[in-house]
């Protein structure tokens, strides 16, 4: 197999390392370099400044994107600032390339409507990274939801924050894509994984609003914190969900509660713990999950893209879900910036 990764950084090594070790001589890696960095960036996030990260993990350079898409290329991995990746996967599809496209899809919806068509019309394969739909903590809460366990869903509260500045301690955290408007920045779409695991839980909603904005001292132009409220229609009622995202957090915390008629749901994701309680049950269950690691779902993820690349799979994460959830952060941004509820 015959992988392009058109980005380097943290979740562009990610992924390279996870594809040896899934597919070791089998695979060969290609990139298009831009930065030429020296820098290997590994799963704890510690990076090792100075190593070349080609011959670390057996990558072959391209001199130009054209050249590299006149490749008999598996698939392209689409690893850069999430500006750049609408463009860059209509590069890759317009020359019959399916596509794994890191979340979130991108920044606005321009063009996805063009990439939507090629996709349809040459058939390809696609795929976007969001990995939280592969913790096996959201697949045993989605498994009771399906199951009707707690009942009519009455509301929903996910929660995460995370002080920027340590999430990649390589990096000077103003220069990140995160910290930048031009590159899609702020944390409605960089920490999009809560709103997508709304869509994913609870379908499509109805209505979004948002509050917040840049508050703190964080050098960036984009906004560190926003509350978004959306509103859900399912099975004939109605229910809000609330999504607290930030980058000013210090230690970090993620977690989600959704209550029911017959009962409760609560996730912490750093105790990797789910406790459901139901009315008529005296004794809360704790399901535990404490052999997981973070990188399950990036291999979990990995494979499942390969099975639908071979025909022995669909697509777990699609290209029209990555635009759905684009719509839903694209929402919440205009509420924050207007000021006004908008209806999907």
């Amino acid at each position: 197999m015959k992988f392009l990764i058109l980005g380097l950084g943290s979740i562009g090594q990610r992924h390279c390392r996870i594809l040896r070790q899934l597919q070791n001589e089998k695979v060969e890696l290609y990139t298009v370099r831009t930065r030429n960095r020296n820098i290997v960036i590994h799963d704890n996030m510690m990076a090792e400044e100075g190593v070349d990260p080609l011959p670390y993990y057996g990558i072959t350079p391209c001199a130009s994107l054209d050249e590299a898409l006149h490749l008999d290329l598996t698939a392209v991995f689409v690893t850069n600032p999430i500006s750049m990746h609408v463009d860059t996967a209509i590069s890759a599809a317009e020359k019959g390339h399916s596509l794994f496209i890191e979340k979130p899809l991108s920044h606005s919806l321009q063009n996805v409507e063009r990439l939507s068509r090629l996709v349809e019309e040459k058939k390809l394969v696609t795929f976007v990274g969001y990995q939280l739909r592969f913790h096996p903590a959201l697949e045993y809460i989605r498994a009771c939801l399906q199951a009707g366990e707690i009942g009519d869903v009455y509301y929903a509260d996910f929660h995460f924050g995370e002080w920027l500045p340590g999430m990649h301690p390589y990096e000077d955290y103003r220069e990140s894509h995160a910290a930048r408007k031009d590159q899609g920045g702020g944390v409605i779409l960089c920490l999009s994984h809560e709103i997508d695991m709304a869509h994913w839980l609870f379908g499509f909603p109805r209505l979004a609003s948002a509050v917040g904005g840049h508050i703190s001292r964080l050098e960036m132009d984009v906004e560190d914190m926003a509350k978004i409220l959306l509103q859900f229609d399912q099975d004939g009622h109605s229910f809000p969900v609330s999504i607290h995202l930030d980058f000013l957090q210090r230690p970090p915390r993620r977690e989600c509660l959704i209550l029911g008629e017959k009962g409760s749901l609560y996730w912490n994701y750093y105790t990797n713990q789910v406790i459901r309680k139901l009315q008529n049950e005296r004794t809360p269950e704790e399901k535990n999950f404490r052999d997981f690691q973070r990188n399950d779902m990036f291999f979990k993820e990995i494979r499942q893209f390969i099975a639908a690349l071979r025909g022995e799979a669909d697509s777990a994460i699609p290209l029209q879900d990555g635009i759905q959830t684009l719509k839903i952060c694209l929402a919440a941004l205009t509420s924050l910036e207007t000021g006004t509820t908008v209806s999907l």
